[in-house]
């Protein structure tokens, strides 16, 4: 049995946990992939910070509207009932807590929830940190989907982060596709193990103290997500 999922498989992991009735963004690269995923059958509404709610799938070949697209500039669908508006608007949606989920990728999270996910600091790097900010503390619920180890086999759920920071204890959970995590008062819980992955063998390749899940909660509560009133980092670097 393969010790890791697709990604494809890993967004409709995510997307099978978005309440229905929720208003949510699907940040750039992976996580937009989630829109494929999601219950037909359910209203959750797609935010882009581009100005759009009401986003739907990706567009079959030969139907693409080169006028409607997402964050990333990739082609995208209008539901019915879609609403466009001014750029500033959406921001004001991200910063005023009105999101109940958003899911990003990363390139670190810390065991406090600490989110890195927008330069490694390297040489030709974005020059700063965007829209990725203004969500992570304003949106109720920060979901992470990313590879667990990066293509060196680096863990990118660290201790502590060491590139520079996105926003400081926003992350509520994250996805990979060795395990799904939920980030905690007392470090990473293992909520769902991928294959043959265990919580030992998780913990072999982090190098972090892990837990299952079941055990945390009988313990004590998880962390709640703390909405808009959580910290971001870089605010004065971004102004």
């Amino acid at each position: 049995m393969s010790t890791r999922v697709s990604r494809h498989d890993l967004a409709a992991r995510v997307a099978a946990d978005i309440p229905e009735g929720s208003y949510v963004n699907l940040g750039i690269g992976a996580p937009t992939l989630v829109a494929d995923y999601l219950p037909r059958d359910q209203e959750i509404i797609l935010h882009t910070e581009n100005g759009m709610l009401g986003m739907g799938p990706s567009p079959e070949a030969g139907r693409i509207d080169p006028d409607l697209i997402n964050a990333g500039k990739q082609p995208v669908t209008a539901l019915a009932g879609a609403a466009y508006f001014h750029h500033a608007d959406s921001f004001g949606m991200m910063r005023g807590g009105h999101l109940d989920v958003c899911v990003l990728g990363a390139f670190q999270v810390s065991e406090g929830g600490d989110l890195a996910n927008w330069s490694t600091g390297a040489p030709g790097a974005i020059p700063a940190v965007g829209g990725a900010m203004d969500l992570a503390i304003g949106a109720k619920n920060v979901y992470v989907m990313t590879d667990l180890l990066t293509k060196a086999g680096d863990p990118k759920l660290v201790e502590r982060c060491t590139y520079p920071l996105t926003g400081v204890g926003c992350v509520t959970r994250v996805y990979t596709d060795h395990a799904v995590f939920d980030v905690t008062s007392d470090g990473f819980a293992v909520r769902e193990a991928f294959g043959d992955n265990t919580v030992e063998s998780l913990a072999e390749l982090t190098g972090l103290r892990l837990v299952p899940a079941a055990l945390r909660q009988a313990q004590g509560p998880e962390r709640q997500a703390q909405g808009p009133g959580r910290q971001a980092q870089g605010q004065e670097e971004a102004k």
